[in-house]
């Protein structure tokens, strides 16, 4: 568990524009869904996961392909981040992805804040943003041991520069409710 809060601040772009704001990131789409499969475990196929990030793609107008980074909500459990991580290969490795696993650039940050509950979308939706921004990916502390089955960049240990035009930001609750959402840099053509 940790401690902390974020705002973002979401303006029509034009207003921000005229108004001389500084822009971080557009958002492009969002994704929910919900699984109910079971009060405190994602279905192990994590098929609530996956129907949410399609439906932030589709909403976007963008391709698995395009994704440059995945910020994960990755909650050190065994199950919750098998079951992500069977989505985001899903995602990332079917149709309109990338050709390998060394590909998809995905990281928790929950292992440098620790798990903020109802701040957890929030900062997690920041870290994606300015994974954006600063072509900084966020790391994944204390990952000494990555799962063998899957051969994803976790971004381990130390943040890792990439330039970044697509990020999603993914944030899963109990009882199976499932959002993602999806940033890309001002202007990003789709």
């Amino acid at each position: 568990m940790g401690e902390g809060a974020g705002v973002m601040v979401l303006e029509e772009l034009e207003h921000a524009k005229a108004r001389g704001a500084q822009i971080y990131a557009e958002v492009l789409g969002y994704g929910s869904s919900a699984d109910a499969y079971h009060m405190t475990a994602p279905r192990e196929d994590g098929a609530g996961a996956l129907l949410a990030m399609r439906r932030a793609l589709r909403a976007a107008g963008v391709k698995p392909r395009e994704v440059g980074y995945v910020n994960a909500h990755a909650t050190s459990t065994v199950i919750g981040d098998a079951a992500e991580a069977a989505a985001i290969g899903a995602l990332m490795l079917g149709e309109e992805g990338v050709e390998k696993e060394g590909d998809v650039a995905v990281s928790s940050t929950k292992g440098a804040i620790g798990h903020l509950l109802g701040a957890a979308g929030a900062v997690e939706a920041i870290f994606a943003v300015m994974a954006i921004k600063e072509g900084v990916l966020p790391p994944t502390l204390n990952l000494h041991s990555p799962d063998p089955d899957r051969g994803f960049n976790y971004v381990p240990l130390h943040a890792q520069g990439k330039s970044v035009d697509v990020a999603i930001s993914n944030s899963f609750g109990f009882g199976g409710t499932n959002a993602t959402l999806v940033f890309a840099k001002e202007g990003y053509k789709v």
